[in-house]
């Protein structure tokens, strides 16, 4: 159940009344409202402080969902900003690997007519033996390549430990798979003041999805962006399975920009161009795409990753085809 109050000080004062006849509750300020949230179903009747709007929503995600805010919100990465009706191309190395890799990636990301940089300083690697990238020295030079470009930044956080780190250095936040039900870091993220690029766990439903963003949005952060990254399947063809399906009804039902990764479905560069066109063409707000100079030498992830001249292909037939879906 959702409160929405006229002013701040009523907005606290409900979320006291309700606590006090033993309901939890929740005050949050998001998109310009003073929300107090409360277990969904748990309607309090008689309440003596004044209330603008009610919000009875029959789904466990209320804050996210577009039942009760239809018009989209618009998240600001940087001075850039994805919101619906544009294609928003976020490009880079899986991992930042030396100071000439990122910042030649970044003025081609530039170049080819994309909107931000992203790149793993702290990466999370099935074998222990695996590279499992370079810590601060990663993010400063993300910070390079920033400085050198204009390109805000994004990358991945793993240790809620490292969250003062990475906000220091990032534009946005990214949470990973494996990390999308790390429920004590989406609280911290909640109050980290930066935004949060989402991605669907591998094994996860989509209600589980958008539940991990209502975690981040019941603790302060409405400034989230899901990616859908693909999940496991019994089919083995490619690394795994593109839900486009998920895409489509995440539009539907939640009022946060939706942008796809083609790379990690894929497995292989081959495919990536193919399954991005997909993405944008079930209503995706963007892309996150792994390309490098040399992808055959690249420390992770070096069969998935574009070449320059294919990640300027994918961003030219981006454009052609969002021109075609009446986006620009």
């Amino acid at each position: 159940m959702l409160y929405i109050a006229d002013t701040r000080e009523r907005g606290r004062a409900l979320r006291e009344e309700i606590e006090s006849r033993g309901i939890p509750a929740w005050y949050v300020e998001l998109w310009g409202n003073y929300i107090v949230a409360t277990p969904p179903g748990s309607k309090v009747e008689g309440l003596k402080t004044p209330v603008k709007a009610v919000v009875d929503l029959k789904n466990d995600y209320q804050l996210v969902s577009r039942q009760w805010k239809r018009d989209p919100t618009p998240v600001k990465i940087g001075d850039r900003e994805i919101k619906e009706g544009k294609i928003f191309i976020i490009a880079g190395p899986c991992s930042v690997e030396t100071e000439e890799q990122i910042l030649s990636t970044a003025k081609v990301v530039k170049e080819a007519g994309g909107d931000a940089l992203r790149g793993g300083a702290f990466k999370p690697r099935t074998s222990p033996y695996t590279f499992q990238g370079l810590g601060e020295r990663g993010l400063v030079l993300l910070a390079k390549a920033r400085d050198a470009t204009g390109l805000p930044i994004t990358t991945e956080l793993m240790d809620p430990e490292d969250l003062p780190l990475v906000a220091k250095y990032a534009d946005a936040i990214q949470v990973g798979a494996r990390n999308m039900q790390n429920f004590t870091l989406l609280k911290k993220l909640g109050r980290a003041g930066k935004p949060v690029l989402l991605k669907r766990g591998f094994g996860n439903t989509i209600d589980e999805w958008l539940l991990a963003a209502e975690y981040v949005a019941l603790h302060g952060n409405g400034d989230v962006v899901l990616v859908e990254r693909g999940i496991r399947t019994f089919d083995k063809t490619l690394r795994f399975t593109l839900d486009v399906g998920a895409i489509a009804y995440a539009k539907q039902q939640t009022h946060l920009p939706v942008i796809g990764d083609p790379s990690h479905p894929a497995g292989d560069r081959r495919y990536v161009i193919p399954l991005a066109l997909a993405i944008l063409a079930a209503g995706a707000d963007g892309l996150i795409v792994e390309v490098h100079p040399d992808p055959d030498k690249a420390w992770s992830d070096a069969k998935q990753q574009l070449t320059f001249d294919q990640f300027r292909e994918l961003v030219a037939k981006a454009r052609e085809l969002a021109r075609a879906l009446g986006r620009s």
